[in-house]
């Protein structure tokens, strides 16, 4: 019980080290390399969207009040006085009981206020007979009917997706101001670790962490590289991370972080100001972080364990990735869920533990923790969610509340 008290709080370890860090400085860049990124600027539209009346279909721009009365058996005999492309640009006026052929995004005649479609028409040439009688705005999209001038298009802090690259596009944009995806390194050390693609033997460790936390790096956000093994040599390790300071916003290690003789990152980085602090939290226990050179470049430091890494990493370092990024939110999205069965926990500590979270009929969200926990990977693989047990939970029983962050990596 004397370590438990002085185990530092997960919340509160975050709030420090959050505090300690900065976004990206921003950049303008071209709309075509905008994708990923996140705005530094709100963005509001120089124009209206659509930019002007236009035909939404392929049909005849009419005036409604032309077609009163138009059935199939008593049709409409409408004048087609001109055909319009999308690459129209003279303006034209429509008179009465005349008509216009118009493609999808042609603009629209003056004195128009409806299209009919095709397929409600003889689709004559000269003269086209309508058959039903079309309402005012029929087949017709107005200037400014789905963005004003001057209004807001997207907030500073979000994360631009390809709709977004279309919809600034449109609106006439073709520079934003962003922060950059952080450039992160990962690498892994450990005599031990043997590269991917053979079979672990006596003595030897597939290198599963580096790759999946690149991955993970990827999908908070980042520009992630793998560097790859380092061995338990301290001058290998001090050279290779000296060096990836030049071109990281981020450095994430992996392994060596305990007190053990063989744990050589603890050793060898204490030393060089980063701070390893022993956490009210499981998995993880003990996590690494400060800054590295002359640039200061922040350095996070995950425990060896694959399953403990991956669920280190959804605590540190996706916060600080998404930070530096200037992302909105920094945390995953947090839900109650009904627990769908007991589960135990360790006294004095927050757990956090792979689940699967579904929807209920009806409405609300069920929970269900995943076999072996953080330590089997088979379940990781599995999860799509982080069931959370605070410290003072020590059981929780089938059907209580809880919290649970959301973790889709389905996208």
């Amino acid at each position: 019980m004397t370590r438990t008290t002085e185990l530092v709080p997960l919340a509160d370890y975050l709030y420090g080290v959050m505090a300690r860090l900065r976004p990206l400085p921003p950049l303008e860049v071209d709309l075509t390399q905008a994708y990923g990124n996140v705005l530094a600027e709100e963005v509001t539209a120089p124009g209206p969207l659509p930019a002007f009346d236009h035909a939404a279909i392929d049909g005849y721009a009419v005036r409604a009040e032309d077609l009163l009365g138009a059935t199939a058996t008593r049709p409409v005999r409408l004048n087609v006085v001109g055909d319009l492309s999308a690459s129209s640009w003279r303006p034209v006026r429509l008179t009465a009981h005349a008509c216009f052929s118009v493609a999808a995004g042609a603009p629209l005649p003056a004195a128009a206020d409806a299209v009919v479609p095709l397929d409600w028409t003889d689709q004559g040439m000269a003269v086209v007979e309508v058959y039903d009688a079309a309402k005012r705005g029929h087949g017709l999209r107005r200037a400014g009917e789905e963005i004003s001038a001057g209004s807001v298009i997207a907030r500073a802090g979000t994360q631009i997706t390809p709709p977004m690259v279309a919809l600034l596009a449109a609106c006439g944009i073709g520079h934003v101001v962003v922060r950059p995806c952080p450039r992160v390194v990962v690498l892994a050390t450990g005599d031990e670790l043997v590269e991917a693609g053979r079979s672990s033997q006596a003595g030897q460790i597939v290198d599963a962490n580096s790759h999946a936390l690149t991955s993970a790096a990827a999908e908070a956000g980042a520009h992630a590289y793998r560097v790859g093994i380092c061995d338990d040599d301290p001058e290998a390790l001090r050279a290779l991370v000296d060096d990836q300071t030049l071109r990281a916003d981020l450095i994430i290690t992996t392994g060596g972080t305990g007190t053990g003789p063989g744990d050589m990152v603890r050793r060898i980085l204490g030393r060089d100001g980063v701070e390893f602090t022993d956490l009210s939290v499981y998995p993880a226990g003990s996590l690494g972080f400060g800054t590295i050179g002359p640039e200061e470049v922040p350095i996070v430091c995950l425990p060896g364990d694959p399953g403990t890494a991956l669920m280190s990493f959804e605590m540190l370092a996706r916060p600080v990735i998404r930070l530096l990024a200037g992302a909105e939110p920094v945390f995953r999205p947090s839900i109650k869920a009904h627990l769908l069965e007991t589960v135990a926990s360790p006294v004095g500590v927050r757990e956090f533990r792979p689940a699967h979270v579904a929807e209920r009929r009806g409405g609300g969200y069920t929970v269900q923790p995943l076999a072996g926990g953080p330590y089997t990977l088979s379940g990781l693989a599995e999860a799509n969610g982080v069931l959370v047990l605070g410290e003072r939970v020590t059981t929780a029983a089938a059907g209580s509340t809880v919290d649970v962050l959301l973790v889709d990596r389905r996208r």
